[in-house]
């Protein structure tokens, strides 16, 4: 995995840790949604429907850090809405970093540079900063000209301060091999960001476009040329090898959404970050009360196009740690000397 050495250890520890406690549903990451609230209307998003009663809301800070402490993972997805408008997320940080949780703080950077006093570089913590394409393309994704701009300057002045920058892109049926490696390149190159994370659009059911969703086949296509050449081995993906095997159609997976749990203002969602069939108050009620079976590719008809990271990065996680033979092809490929 294309992780810092430090975390690299902490998640295999911990994965050995449940595997000697012979459990078999666990968080590796947990998604937290503190608020609803966003400062863009992302066509492919599906957070800001809700009613104005709820984007008013903001989550108490002892519930996000005690959602985060039930679960017992060691990695926290901070997501929204926009984290940044929390006007306690520094404090929410800042707790989960004390707890050596390692914290991504997603963000569309618009508020970035006024608010990056508020936070201190830490090896337990990364902005992972969304970019959707290069210039033209992130700004129709995201319905405002001027984001791309900001975003990289943000980017650019969080890594003058110390901190690690990861970055998270989504494509679309709109996206072309090309439009794929030039945005991952341009990361990976010009900005030199820490690590990149890749995604197909998410199938939000509220989303206001529903046009430009990938399908199974489209997807595999897409990341199957524009991973050639080299570019898989050479951006600095933050991905495991096996999920990237996924996505080029060389492995499949069963769907694991429990392993990385939705907690937001709602509760526990169930299953998923991406479906809403209810919320439980607690972890525990959300792995021992949902019926798993029922979801996934051939199971569920919502499912069955969905290739997203919260569903099967971590079976592919699950199956490197599984195998002396993915692990050591894991560790490898995450060497610096095949990283430009």
């Amino acid at each position: 995995m294309a992780m810092p050495l430090r975390q690299t250890i902490r998640v295999g520890t911990y994965l050995l840790e449940q595997k000697l406690r012979k459990r078999e549903k666990f968080p590796l990451i947990v998604e937290l949604e503190p608020l609803y609230a966003c400062n863009l209307k992302c066509e492919g998003c599906g957070k800001i429907q809700h009613p104005a009663g709820v984007l008013k809301q903001r989550m108490p800070v002892a519930q996000a850090v005690g959602a985060v402490l039930e679960s017992g993972a060691p990695m926290v997805s901070i997501a929204g809405g926009e984290p940044l408008m929390h006007p306690q997320i520094d404090e929410i940080v800042r707790q989960l970093v004390a707890r050596r949780k390692y914290v991504f703080l997603c963000t569309n950077a618009l508020l970035l540079r006024k608010k990056i006093e508020k936070f201190t570089p830490s090896p337990y913590f990364a902005f992972a900063v969304h970019i959707d394409g290069l210039r033209e393309r992130h700004d129709e994704s995201v319905a405002k000209e001027g984001v791309f701009d900001e975003a990289v300057a943000a980017i650019k002045e969080a890594k003058r301060r110390g901190f690690r920058v990861t970055t998270n892109s989504t494509f679309f049926n709109t996206d072309t091999p090309q439009t794929v490696i030039e945005v991952l390149d341009y990361l990976n190159d010009d900005l030199r960001v820490d690590e990149m994370m890749i995604s197909p659009a998410y199938a939000y059911e509220k989303a206001p476009d529903q046009e430009h969703f990938l399908g199974v086949e489209q997807t595999r296509e897409l990341f199957r040329k524009a991973f050639s050449g080299g570019n898989r081995r050479r951006w600095r993906l933050n991905h495991s090898p096996l999920f990237l095997d996924f996505l080029e159609g060389r492995a499949d997976f069963p769907c694991t959404a429990w392993a990385i749990p939705n907690y937001s203002l709602f509760g526990w969602q169930r299953p998923c970050y991406l479906m809403a069939d209810g919320y439980v108050p607690s972890y525990r009620q959300l792995v021992e009360e949902t019926d798993w079976d029922a979801y996934g590719r051939g199971r569920d008809a919502r499912c069955a196009n969905c290739m997203a990271h919260c569903g099967y990065e971590p079976t592919a996680v699950l199956a490197t740690m599984g195998s002396l033979k993915e692990s050591l092809r894991a560790a490898r490929e995450s060497l610096p000397s095949g990283r430009s």
